[in-house]
């Protein structure tokens, strides 16, 4: 049989294979459980927080910019492939082009340009996310340890300003710079999570957090032990929770209702049952639920965080 004979049967199995192939793709692409109304999130939860947009909208962006810059990578390629393949009949080797500078130039500076303006969003959007403000409404200790959850809820549930007024020991991991924000009057309450606790409403894994609708709350995040991840996954954003070291942020729920939480960071062999819930309501319920600790005699806080010297707890020094 002659060469070219024979890549003409080699070819043939080739175009039969090729449109299979692509079936199987699009079938792949399209058989999945999301809606239409689901793909403007390309796979993110619904946001239920008054900061989440800007996480999604960031998110959305960066997929546009890779899509286009998808498109013209692979037109380049397959329009190299197309035009610039091998001719059945020449078979000299083509001209061959070097140290083009404009190109070289070209491929130099685009990039730098894609990063100087990914950079520049994800730094503003960053910047806005973790701003504090001066005087949230609710401040919430979020307390991680092998291998669950506690929340100390630095509130005046009982309405006395005169309870509360120095900063129990078993907050002292806390910098001064968020205690010194704390309620005036906070006896706290707490709910410590086990990993074989469930919501009773649900019967999802862990403890679950309370938190009011409309209403700013922030979350001090600490450890007693290894490095956890707070993870609110609708809230599209979460924070490492580090002993020796206090992250903190601000959400305002949006929407009622019992989401999924979870620890994002390795962090032992049970990382995997460091489950939690956090159940948004109304304000007025949220208040009932604090009244409800209180009276199961959950009043005061839980341990937060290791012990640490004064200059060591206090060395970032940044305003609220």
């Amino acid at each position: 049989m002659s060469p070219n004979g024979s890549d003409r049967s080699s070819r043939r199995p080739m175009r039969r294979t090729l449109p299979q192939v692509l079936t199987a793709g699009l079938i792949l692409a399209t058989a999945t459980g999301c809606t239409y109304k689901d793909f403007p999130r390309l796979g993110m939860p619904t946001p239920v927080t008054e900061e989440a947009p800007r996480i999604l909208s960031l998110w959305q962006g960066s997929w546009a910019a890779a899509l286009v810059t998808g498109i013209l990578v692979w037109g380049l390629i397959l329009w190299s492939v197309i035009f610039h393949r091998r001719s059945r009949t020449k078979v000299e080797v083509p001209p061959q082009t070097r140290y083009n500078m404009p190109i070289e130039a070209l491929y130099t500076v685009v990039p730098l340009i894609i990063v100087s303006v990914l950079f520049y969003f994800t730094a503003r959007d960053e910047s806005k996310l973790l701003s504090l403000s001066e005087k949230p409404a609710h401040t919430v200790n979020v307390v991680g340890y092998q291998w669950s959850w506690g929340f100390n809820y630095i509130e005046n549930v009982d309405g006395n300003p005169s309870t509360g007024t120095k900063v129990p020991k078993e907050l002292d991991a806390i910098p001064n710079r968020f205690t010194k924000q704390f309620p005036q009057g906070a006896e706290g309450v707490y709910d410590a999570g086990v990993p074989g606790e469930r919501n009773p409403q649900t019967g999802n894994p862990g403890p679950t957090l309370w938190l009011p609708k409309g209403e700013k709350v922030r979350f001090i995040l600490t450890s007693r032990d290894v490095i956890h991840s707070f993870w609110v996954v609708p809230f599209l954003m979460k924070q490492d929770v580090i002993p020796g070291h206090t992250n903190s942020f601000e959400v305002t729920p949006s929407q009622e209702g019992t989401f999924l939480g979870k620890c994002a960071e390795l962090c032992g062999v049970d990382h995997s049952r460091m489950l939690f819930n956090v159940k948004v309501v109304s304000p007025e319920r949220y208040q009932q639920h604090l009244e409800e600790l209180a009276k199961k005699g959950q009043s005061g806080y839980l341990p937060s965080g290791i012990a640490q010297t004064d200059p060591a707890k206090n060395a970032e020094t940044n305003k609220l």
